[in-house]
């Protein structure tokens, strides 16, 4: 029997350059939203203010072509054209809001890190895995049973677990039962999820489950 979390992910590079901010450690404890890391983004926040003054200019001289055309004093086309660089501008600005977005790397939920690959002031590549957390609020067991108790062994099913490392005793239930049956050991696998309180328990410990049913 195997705990392990119901999240985990490895949290990537999405762009080229420097880290300014490393904000975790080893073992941080993280909330869903919680910087963890930051990159040197002057040169995006740049291209963001320069789009801005230019999104402002085309959208002035189309507002006064609009009313140049009004009074019959330019033709439909330069109205259009104008209209097509203000848009222009405008998706230009877009595009470095999300250049930006990607300067932060955020914890998408709560939990802790496991591994941190990123240090402050490295300069990394796109895709490039730099901080790897788990849900540990949440966690599951892995386990394989005979299966010859799928006569009774059923969803939800109450069990107990008796972990190695520290001797404690927990609750789980039967979560999913796996829809194949392996013919060698003549056993399926089935996840549990661990209910009430998972104090003192990590993703990794091993264990024993003890069925009350199975005794029958």
């Amino acid at each position: 029997m195997l705990v392990a979390a119901d999240q985990e992910s490895v949290l990537a590079s999405q762009m080229a350059g420097r880290i300014d901010l490393v904000n975790v450690k080893l073992g941080s404890t993280i909330t869903a939203g919680q910087v963890l890391l930051k990159f040197n983004c002057d040169e995006q926040d740049a291209h963001l203010k320069m789009a801005n003054a230019e999104f402002y200019s085309a959208q002035q001289t189309y507002e006064s072509k609009v009313k140049l055309q009004a009074m019959q004093s330019v033709a439909e086309i330069d109205v259009q054209q104008s209209a097509a660089l203000a848009q222009k501008a405008k998706a230009q600005i877009q595009l470095y809001q999300a250049q930006l977005r990607q300067c932060t790397i955020v914890a998408p939920f709560a939990g802790r890190v496991t591994r941190l690959l990123a240090k402050q002031y490295a300069s990394v590549n796109i895709g490039q895995p730099l901080i790897e957390i788990v849900n540990d609020r949440k966690l599951k067991v892995q386990l394989n049973v005979p299966s010859l108790w799928l006569s009774w062994l059923k969803v939800g099913q109450p069990f107990s677990l008796k972990i190695d490392e520290t001797g404690n005793a927990y609750n789980a239930k039967v979560q999913r039962i796996n829809g194949r049956v392996d013919a060698v050991s003549q056993s399926i696998e089935i996840e549990g999820e661990v209910t009430g309180n998972t104090a003192n328990l990590l993703p990794g410990m091993s264990g024993v489950a003890s069925f009350p049913a199975a005794a029958r």
